[in-house]
């Protein structure tokens, strides 16, 4: 760091993820009437919740203070929940779908909350069997939190083409890479955010949601990037669960360093471009469909170019601060997953090879925790 260079600030980082409880002998989801976050409790206190169904079991990490950090924190808790999974005689996965399971058998977790959401939501709520990754970024100022969101979503669906990792639904190869947002799409409030040009703004259409009775809290906005409801955080919702900890800490490192590139043009006053929410929605189902073998469109040169070239352009942008970030090494794994795929290719690549999706789901359980370091 040169003297006189002003530092970035450290960009905290929290992550989620949802894990699919699987029945050894069948290969099914399977309910697990809470045993496990009951027997996480123990250990992992807050960090371990129940979700609606009751064969989902999510964990959060603390705030971490850079992505090393991170790495420990996600490789912990996998293995915490693969322990409790194998008392209970039971395994675990990562994927953003299941490859088989039907949504009409699963149970939903006896809570209020849940409840409250099947009685609102019906149907669409049942059928919302699956797993995502959730990248909290610390911003603690609410208004340079609004620009930074409003400039991240162009680069939304390069990032969630490396995510991609559910491209099978109760029993069918959907043709997507990535099926998950298109279940998810059938909630409200969903898909990508809008622009908003103050706080005010945002907060006065919070209040409307609210006064209205639309939503009773604002966690009810589930975009894929939102400025969190109660954390000074900005979180990136659009990823699909990735297989492994590193293509996780791979994807939070580049959230990461996106935001702090964003956030260094910012206060050079030099503004990243603002598009049309309608142009990226058109990105995002590229990436949905295709994943990183497809095509993005670039809209400064108003055309068509290697969803992988563009990802290389990522690369490129985010560069001058990923050392600072000390994130070189995770961010290096980009080049990995371009090279062996994402998860969806990996599973697709099974089912080629197998036509059986029992081998699919031994594939996302066999993966689960690979990359697990605890130092």
């Amino acid at each position: 760091m040169k003297e006189g260079v002003k530092r970035l600030p450290k960009f905290t980082l929290g992550v989620e993820e949802e894990y699919q409880i699987i029945d050894p002998k069948t290969r099914d989801l399977r309910s697990h009437m809470s045993k496990i976050v009951e027997g996480g409790k123990i250990h992992l206190r807050e960090q371990v919740k129940a979700e609606m169904h009751q064969s989902v079991v999510e964990v959060g990490t603390n705030v971490c203070e850079n992505i090393s950090q991170a790495r420990r924190e996600v490789s912990f808790l996998r293995g915490k929940i693969f322990e409790l999974a194998q008392k209970q005689d039971l395994i675990v996965g990562a994927a953003g779908t299941h490859p088989f399971s039907k949504w009409q058998d699963q149970e939903i977790t006896d809570d209020t909350r849940y409840h409250e959401i099947v009685n609102e939501l019906k149907d669409i709520a049942r059928s919302n069997l699956i797993f995502g990754l959730h990248v909290h970024v610390g911003i603690d100022n609410r208004d340079i939190a609004l620009q930074l969101m409003n400039q991240a979503c162009y680069f939304l669906p390069h990032i969630y083409a490396l995510s991609t990792n559910s491209p099978f639904w109760e029993g069918r190869n959907t043709g997507f890479k990535a099926f998950r947002a298109k279940v998810f799409a059938k909630f409200p409030r969903t898909g990508l955010p809008e622009y908003f040009d103050s706080v005010q703004s945002y907060d006065n259409f919070l209040e409307i949601l609210v006064k209205t009775n639309c939503i009773d809290n604002p966690k009810k906005i589930w975009w894929d990037l939102r400025m969190h409801p109660f954390f000074s955080t900005i979180e990136f919702r659009i990823c699909d669960m990735c297989l492994t900890v590193d293509e996780t800490i791979c994807i939070t490192a580049l959230i990461q360093a996106v935001v702090a590139k964003l956030y260094k043009l910012l206060t050079s006053n030099t503004s990243f471009n603002i598009y049309r929410i309608a142009l990226i929605r058109e990105n995002k189902f590229r990436a949905a469909r295709n994943g990183i073998d497809g095509q993005l469109i670039d809209f400064g040169k108003k055309t068509e170019v290697p969803t992988r070239e563009l990802i290389h352009e990522l690369l490129d942008f985010i560069d001058d601060v990923v050392d600072e970030l000390e994130s070189r090494d995770e961010i290096n794994y980009v080049h990995e997953i371009l090279k062996k795929g994402t998860g969806a290719d990996q599973q697709l690549a099974v089912f080629e090879e197998t036509k059986d999706l029992i081998k699919v789901v031994d594939f996302i359980t066999d993966k689960f925790t690979q990359g697990i370091r605890t130092h």
